[in-house]
């Protein structure tokens, strides 16, 4: 759970207000709530005050051959100790660095450590978990920052969708979201036990149209068994948006801390960050679900199926039109080696 931005931004206006122009690099910092053993600052950097988080960690270490991320508007850095060792290292925004991202990146990364640390992680994990946490915002910040397009809402809708599905299947929360590979733009969504699952949503009125992004995705010669779980969608009040269905997961994860920090770590990976959510304002109510078998006979585009010389198709199936190969969540399970 992501700490509030007051605190931070309360502080920084605060050292703001009192600071003294200085020419030399240094750090003013008022302290925040620790997250367990990691001291957390608030901090302005000198001479520019650009605005800064600093943790310090009593007992952890980082060899001086370990590379620190650093990323488009934010660098990290390691500091000046003070007592008997440890590892001092500040989270500082760059002058060219939005102030608006940055802040939600600090409270979400500082929320990441507090969800750690409540779950009695050692403090050299919770150093791992900040640098973790600092390369997915870096990876993050690399793409597009914007809200996500609306095809792209969809279809982390339709992710979520079937994240909750497998999640009330009783598969452990683990094997769940790791086997959640959308985000890490991997060919099928999920990897699950000794196949794939490729997830599809769709709001249309007409039919039950999908769209095929690649000759990978449903291509069995990539993985076996393969399977398309499809939902339609519709628009109305009792619909989630795409921020309901992030805190309905969250909620069955509540007793999991460390699942929900991964959950987050896949949202940020898929374009997510809770900065954006109330622009997403459409409601997502699911109005059917479909699973499907690819096997050789099932309607689709693959490398070995198209003339030679094609190498790239995007295409539509409709599923009104698939007979055949129509299976039960249970039975796809049971074919995966997986079961609740």
């Amino acid at each position: 759970m992501a700490r509030s931005s007051e605190e931070f931004i309360l502080a920084w206006s605060a050292l703001a207000f009192k600071n003294v122009e200085c020419e030399e690099i240094g750090w003013q910092a008022i302290f925040l709530p620790s997250a367990g053993s990691v001291e957390v600052q608030a901090g302005l950097r000198s001479p520019n005050n650009e605005e800064a988080v600093l943790f310090s960690f009593p007992n952890a270490r980082i060899t001086n051959r370990e590379r620190l991320p650093e990323g488009k508007g934010f660098l990290v850095e390691k500091t000046e100790t003070f007592g008997s060792g440890g590892v001092r290292l500040a989270l500082t925004r760059k002058i060219d660095g939005d102030l608006e991202l940055f802040t939600t990146m600090v409270c979400d990364i500082v929320g990441s450590i507090d969800v750690a640390a409540a779950a009695n992680m050692s403090e050299s994990g919770l150093l791992q978990t900040l640098i973790k946490r600092v390369l997915h915002w870096q990876r993050f910040m690399s793409r597009n920052t914007n809200p996500l397009s609306p095809e792209a809402e969809l279809g982390l809708a339709g992710e979520l969708y079937f994240v909750k599905v497998l999640l009330k299947s009783h598969l452990p929360s683990e094997v769940v979201l790791n086997a959640w590979v959308g985000p890490e733009d991997a060919q099928q969504d999920f990897l699950l036990g000794q196949g794939a699952i490729e997830v599809k949503a769709t709001m249309s009125s007409s039919g039950f149209p999908v769209k095929i992004g690649s000759l990978e995705q449903l291509d069995d010669a990539v993985a076996s068994p393969l399977f398309l779980a499809a939902v339609k969608f519709v628009g109305t009040d009792e619909g989630m948006t795409l921020s309901g269905m992030v805190t309905d997961i969250e909620h069955i994860l509540r007793e999991e801390p460390e699942m929900v920090n991964l959950f987050y770590e896949r949202l940020l990976l898929a374009g997510y960050t809770a900065s954006h959510s109330e622009q997403y304002t459409r409601q997502f109510e699911p109005k059917e679900q479909r699973i499907f078998i690819v096997t050789n006979d099932f309607p689709r585009m693959t490398t070995a199926s198209v003339p030679a010389g094609v190498i790239r198709a995007i295409y539509e199936i409709n599923l009104d039109q698939v007979k055949g190969f129509f299976i039960e969540l249970d039975t796809m399970l049971k074919k995966l080696g997986v079961t609740g």
